[in-house]
Order: structure tokens, then C-alpha cells, then sequence
């Protein structure tokens, strides 16, 4: 179980977007969070990105010299009272441990990446925080990044629609004013070519409706204030006054000249892709008025992690949905994962794994049969493939990445590259968390309900030391047959099985 929050424990969600960098800290305070300190630094790291997905070294220099500053802010804090989320430009990256690696490094912490849908639920999580939603109305939620932006419906705190499209204020003023040049012509068509993307959505959402609209992320606090500014319109984004902005800035013709009341000088190189984003979102989904948000996906993963530290995981929820949807056995998976978890306690202490470790042990041993929905036949390996590529509430993408590397090596012929695409940090806690689960789901072939006989397991370097009854062990011969190949399979992955009948 998660440790709980302690009265006045802090905690801290770093936020590394495609444009920005930000950090949050608060405190935790009679079961609420109360911010004590917050960082932004303008980073543009989508900036740096080519098409090829590889980063500029120039805005890899800028991230890291930001991750530093950062980590000596969080450096006193425990590591599982920090997260750090990044988004759009390190998924699109062709080789993410080229930035990952060094940037961990540079904050002292893990660092996920999570997927649009995941950045759009934290993200309605941190509207929620600084808006509290009425549960009997729904809302609609945009959040307009460097490189992606999210549209989420929700009803009380519960985000019901995600949608994460590949076009944010960066992405898109580099892709339609490359040249710097804002005609009313190149503006038609780059807001035809918007709402066309939109489009593979809106209708859905129009069909299901909502009664209030709230913009996030600093492009559309930037837009509420400019407008405000200019006179346009009064702590509402309005059509009217989006088409007003829309005039002013043709007006100058060149991205440039812009010069605007309440517009900042970093935010100056990306309004004109922003507003673009926003009167296209307007048009295709009917909006007449938005209300600005002054809360966001940072405030979204304090949130999150506060739910963590009670009974409120959604990761708890999420794993039993997907339990649910394919059909697993819940007395099967209950039985692997009561004994992968004795044998896991066994060693954590002496081969270094932690409640991280646990949890994932935990949640795969609960669906290592989802495969079995697909075909009996390699279950592993369609089980896998269900654990990597399903939008899971919770995970990051590296969490994801791990819990397919657990089912697909929990029975057959272990799969040494898969484990080898694991990030270099996660490749040894995982094979001691594959040895625990595979024990575990071969000491329940047979689906007894029977218990088993006490366990010890002990691992020295690659000796792995299993003790057994031996009068258990001569009365199962399918047991003892099964130990004899799995010490093969394990040669495999360079461990060495030992059982001794005790």
C-alpha cells in the first residue's frame, strides 16, 4: 500500500512542456495541498525538434541548465514525493533516453513520459483543483501546449472524453508561418487545415454536450489577458474577440512586428499559432465563450500523487477495469500475486527494489492472463501487447512499457530484447520482477486453491536459490519437471536456478 502523507509534508510536480518548464511545490495541509513555491522557465524545447524526432543540442543545453535549477529546489524532498511529467516533444523524440538520461541526471529524479491521453487527464485534474467542478454539469476542457493540444469532456472529476492532437502553438506557427509571414490567405487555409483535424472528433463531443468551457495551459491565459487588454472583451474569451485578435494581428503582417498590449516578449514568437488553434476550436465546436483557467496539468499531477498516497489511486482503478474487460480469472491472478509478492519481500531489501517495484509486481500479476481473451496460444505475448498499447489512466509510458515487459516474459521463453528495450535504469529491477512472477505463476499452473508450502528465495548476483518442502516437492511432479525447464529458460537471462528441497 502507498505510504500516506504525513501533515505538512511537501510535495513536487515538475511539468516539462513543449515550450515551458514548470515547478510546483505545496504542502500538505489538513488533507488539502497549499502551494508554497512555484518555477516557470521558457525552454521551447519543441523548438529544437526536427522531423526526424532528433533534439537540437541547443535546446537539450536549455533543459538541462532549467532540470538543474529545478533539482536543487527538490533535492531535500523524497524522491516518490516528486514527479516529473514530459509530453509532447520527448514522445515524439526518435531516441527519448538521448534526453532522458542526461536530464534525470541534471534533476536528481525519474522523469515519465506519459501519453496525450494521460497529459489530458492530469491536465482536467488541475482545472478541477483550481475550478472545482459541480457534478451535475459537464465541461469542456482545451489546453493548447507547444506541440500538442488536449480536449477533454468531463463530468464532476471525471474526465469522460480525452483527445490529445499533434498541432500546439509552436508546432503550429513553424508549420504554417515558417516564414514569419501572416497573410489573410495563409491564415483561411491553415484554420481549414485545423478544423479538418478537429473534425474527427467534434461531432462526437458536440453530440454529448457540455454546459461550460474552460482554456488552460499559458497560450490561452496569454490570449484571455491580450484580449482584456484591447479592450475586446472582460474575463471571457469570446468569438468576437478572437476575431478581433485575429484582425490585429494580420495588421502587422510579419510574426516579428507583433506588438501587443499584455502580450510578453517570450510569448510573442508563438501567439499567432495559438490563436489559430483556439478560433478553429471555436468554429468546429460551436463555442461562443471560454472561461481561463488559471490552473493546469502541474497542478493536475499534485493532485494525482495526493490520490496515490490515499485510496484514491486511479492506477488501483485502472488495473481492475482491464481485469474486468478480459475477463480475467480474480481467484487466479489473487493466488500469483500473494505469492509473487512473498517471494518479492524476500529480496527487495538485498537486491535494492522499492515500493515502485512492488507496485508493478502487483498490478501485472493481476493481468497477466489478459492475453487468454485473444487466444490461448501465446497469451504472453497478445497480453503484452494489450499492457503497451491501451490507454491506461495513471501509467506513464515508461510504467507501461515495464508492465508489458512483465507479461509478455511471465511464462514461455523469456524475451531478452524486450527487457534490453527497457530504459538502462529499469532493465535489472524488472528481471529480478520477471523472476518473481514467473515463479509465482508456475508454482500455480495447476490453479489449485490449495496453499502453497512455505517459500524462501534468496538471489546472489545471478544465483537464484529457491527452498521447497521436499515432501511438497515429491508429491508434485509437475512442479518439480516445471522447475527443471524454468532453470533452463532462466540460463537465458543469465540466472542460474537453484532449488534445494529444505
Amino acid at each position: 500500500m502507498p505510504e500516506s502523507l504525513r501533515e505538512g509534508e511537501l510535495l513536487a510536480a515538475i511539468d516539462l512542456g513543449s515550450n515551458s518548464f514548470h515547478m510546483i511545490v505545496a504542502r500538505h495541509v489538513l488533507g488539502q495541498l497549499r502551494l508554497v513555491d512555484r518555477l516557470r522557465e521558457t525552454v521551447r524545447l519543441a523548438e529544437g525538434l526536427d522531423e526526424e524526432g532528433n533534439l537540437s543540442s541547443q535546446a537539450l543545453g536549455r533543459a538541462l541548465d532549467c532540470l538543474s535549477r529545478f533539482g536543487q529546489r527538490v533535492r531535500t524532498l523524497p524522491p516518490h514525493r516528486v514527479r516529473a511529467i514530459a509530453t509532447n516533444t520527448v514522445r515524439r523524440l526518435r531516441q527519448p533516453q538521448v534526453f532522458l538520461m542526461p536530464a534525470e541526471t541534471a534533476l536528481g529524479q525519474r522523469i515519465e513520459v506519459v501519453s496525450g491521453r494521460e497529459e489530458a487527464r492530469l491536465i482536467y485534474l488541475g482545472v478541477g483543483y483550481g475550478h472545482p467542478p459541480d457534478p451535475r454539469r459537464r465541461r469542456l476542457v482545451i489546453d493548447i501546449g507547444g506541440g500538442s493540444t488536449e480536449f477533454i469532456i468531463g463530468r464532476g472529476e471525471t474526465p469522460v472524453e480525452r483527445e490529445s492532437l499533434q498541432m500546439g502553438c509552436i508546432a503550429s506557427t513553424r508549420r504554417f508561418f515558417a516564414d514569419g509571414r501572416i497573410g489573410r490567405k495563409r491564415w483561411q487555409a491553415a484554420l481549414t487545415e485545423i478544423r479538418a483535424e478537429l473534425q474527427q472528433f467534434a461531432a462526437a463531443y458536440r453530440r454529448l454536450g457540455w454546459e461550460e468551457t474552460l482554456g488552460a495551459s499559458g497560450s490561452i491565459k496569454a490570449i484571455g489577458e491580450i484580449v482584456a487588454a484591447l479592450g475586446l472583451s472582460r474575463g471571457l474569451i469570446t468569438a468576437a474577440a478572437l476575431h478581433g485578435l485575429r484582425e490585429a494581428l494580420l495588421e502587422f503582417g510579419r510574426i516579428e512586428r507583433i506588438r501587443l498590449p499584455g502580450l510578453s516578449e517570450d510569448r510573442q514568437p508563438i501567439l499567432a499559432g495559438a490563436v489559430l488553434i483556439l478560433e478553429a476550436a471555436f468554429a468546429e465546436l460551436g463555442l461562443a465563450r471560454m472561461q481561463v483557467a488559471q490552473t493546469a496539468m502541474r497542478e493536475g499531477i499534485l493532485v494525482d500523487m495526493l490520490g496515490r498516497a490515499s485510496d484514491r489511486d486511479p492506477r488501483e482503478d485502472s488495473i481492475a477495469a482491464l481485469a474486468r474487460r478480459y475477463d480475467v480469472d480474480p481467484a487466479q491472478a489473487e493466488r500469483v500475486e500473494r505469492t509473487a509478492l512473498v517471494l518479492f519481500d524476500q529480496i527487495a531489501a538485498a537486491c535494492g527494489l522499492g515500493e515502485y517495484d512492488r507496485n508493478l509486481v502487483r498490478w501485472a500479476a493481476r493481468v497477466h492472463e489478459v492475453g487468454l481473451a485473444i487466444a490461448h496460444s501465446q497469451h504472453h505475448r497478445h497480453g503484452a501487447y494489450v499492457l503497451r498499447h491501451s490507454d491506461i489512466a495513471g501509467f506513464s509510458e515508461q510504467d507501461q512499457q515495464i508492465l508489458a515487459a512483465l507479461i509478455r516474459c511471465h511464462r514461455r521463453e523469456p524475451s531478452r530484447s524486450t527487457l534490453a528495450d527497457l530504459p538502462e535504469r529499469a532493465r535489472h529491477p524488472t528481471l529480478l520482477c520477471v523472476l518473481v512472477l514467473r515463479l509465482a505463476v508456475l508454482l500455480h499452473r495447476s490453479h489449485d486453491p490449495a496453499p502453497l508450502p512455505p517459500l524462501q528465495l534468496e538471489v546472489e548476483g545471478r544465483c537464484v536459490h529457491l527452498r521447497l518442502p521436499g515432501r511438497w516437492l515429491a508429491s508434485h511432479p509437475l512442479t518439480r519437471a516445471d522447475l527443471a525447464a524454468e532453470r533452463r529458460l532462466l540460463e537465458r537471462l543469465d540466472l542460474e536456478l537453484l532449488v534445494h528441497a529444505a
